[in-house]
């Protein structure tokens, strides 16, 4: 393993309710690293598994799906959609040589910042413990 790094952090947040939580936790001067970049999406049930596994490919070091807590969906059902698929995602990653220690999905509503500021938090920590993603794709010849 290298020195310490920080690590890119990519997070997918719906719209409606984590993308708010971001928002409550930057407004409310939650403390958290800066090293997360949010891609705000209409509904995390729209977050593909392939496009988790390309963000990685393209290096990112770490990646959430940050969605409505089931039953708050603005859409009905899409959260359900997410919590069907990511836990089949997390065998793909471990499958593809991708540790599933660096993918997290959660459910924080607009009003949870301070969850939001702790999951990133939490996840830079972890990823800490582990290597770059781009070293690790140069050694499997992903690169």
């Amino acid at each position: 393993m290298t020195e310490t790094y920080e690590p890119k952090i990519i997070g997918f947040l719906c719209n409606w309710c984590s993308y708010a939580g971001a928002d409550l936790a930057g407004a409310s001067r939650s403390k958290y690293p800066s090293n997360v970049k949010i891609i705000r999406v209409p509904c995390s049930g729209r977050v593909s598994p392939e496009l988790v596994i390309r963000t990685f490919r393209e290096g990112a070091d770490g990646v959430m799906v940050l969605g409505c807590h089931i039953g708050d969906c603005h859409y009905g059902t899409g959260n359900h959609r997410t919590a069907h698929r990511m836990p089949l995602l997390q065998a793909m990653l471990e499958f593809t040589g991708i540790e599933p220690e660096r993918f997290v999905f959660k459910w924080v509503s607009a009003s949870e910042g301070e969850v939001f500021a702790q999951t990133v938090r939490d996840l830079t920590e972890k990823l800490h413990q582990l290597p770059p993603m781009a070293e690790v794709l140069e050694r499997k010849g992903a690169v």
